[in-house]
């Protein structure tokens, strides 16, 4: 688990256990419990949300963690905002230069959302490296006041009247992006990203291979909001849309939207992005507008 990765990039790896051909969660955790009774000092881990929580299930918070983001889902604050960062704070923290903080283990509620209710559970916590601004902040749900859903609806009223029905629109997830889909008319799925034009739904819940399909030979924009208190446009939960969509729908196509409440609790005041991709995040940093309600504009800085 990892061996060969390490050995590509210069380092001898010690191996502890050997893992079958094809892990499981199983693996993870005993690897894990392995580690921690061996006393490492850090323990770094690549995944999501599930990885964090067959972590905790072993280890409890007895060595501390950092996660490297690699995952679908990454609720938690566990985690670095990039792998870049992830290596910066493993530097810092040798070097005896960053604290130990409490981080929340989240994940999806798997009962709320059958139910149709997407809310993240805290499963527990685990010690952290902090160094503020490269170890990501819990992911915060939208608080669904009635001032709240006024700013959707707006917004949708914005953007519905701006759409060109000549060109696709990629929708990711998000009750913002859900309010434009409620708007026209259309269904949203809760976690997928969609594809319309015209009003009319031309594909739900689509993977990057169909994305790319879709977008081959038409003028696409991508409608997407920052995930509340983490602040990321890309990179978090909408992976479907790939560097390679990005590249082919072009940064001058992405419409982000968000209300001002959700602005306002969005730490440090920035967007972030996550991609995968290097030149694809660096083609996306810099300045953005944001609509926050009906022919409304902020400006937004993407880091």
């Amino acid at each position: 688990m990892g061996e060969k990765e390490a050995k590509a990039s210069g380092f001898s790896p010690i191996i502890v256990r050997e893992a079958p051909q094809r892990t499981t969660a199983d693996d993870t955790k005993m690897t894990a419990k392995i580690l921690a009774e061996k006393t490492v000092d850090l323990l770094l881990f690549a995944g999501g949300d599930g990885t964090a929580r067959d972590i905790l299930d072993a280890i409890d918070s007895r060595v501390p963690v950092l996660g490297i983001p690699a995952g679908v889902k990454m609720h938690s604050s566990v985690f670095a905002t990039n792998p870049s960062h992830a290596a910066r704070i493993t530097i810092s923290y040798f070097l005896g230069e960053l604290p130990i903080e409490q981080g929340e283990v989240m994940d999806v509620d798997e009962k709320e959302f059958r139910a149709g209710r997407l809310s993240a559970k805290l499963y527990g916590y685990m010690k952290v490296p902090y160094e503020p601004g490269f170890v990501q902040w819990v992911k915060t749900a939208t608080v669904q006041t009635e001032d709240e859903a006024e700013q959707q609806r707006a917004i949708a009223k914005h953007i519905s009247e701006e759409m060109n029905q000549n060109e696709l629109y990629v929708l990711a997830p998000g009750t913002t992006v859900k309010a434009i889909a409620d708007m026209l008319g259309v269904e949203k799925t809760l976690l997928g990203v969609d594809v319309i034009r015209d009003t009319r739904v031309l594909a739900k819940d689509v993977d990057e291979r169909r994305l790319l399909e879709l977008i081959r030979d038409h003028p696409t924009k991508i409608v997407v909001t920052p995930i509340g208190g983490q602040a990321y446009i890309f990179g978090r939960g909408n992976q479907q849309i790939s560097p390679e969509v990005i590249r082919k729908v072009g940064r001058e196509n992405i419409i982000v939207v968000a209300t001002r409440n959700k602005l306002q609790r969005l730490p440090q005041k920035r967007l972030l992005v996550d991609t995968g991709d290097e030149e694809v995040d660096r083609q996306l940093r810099g300045y953005i507008r944001v609509i926050t309600d009906y022919r409304e504009e902020t400006v937004m800085k993407v880091e």
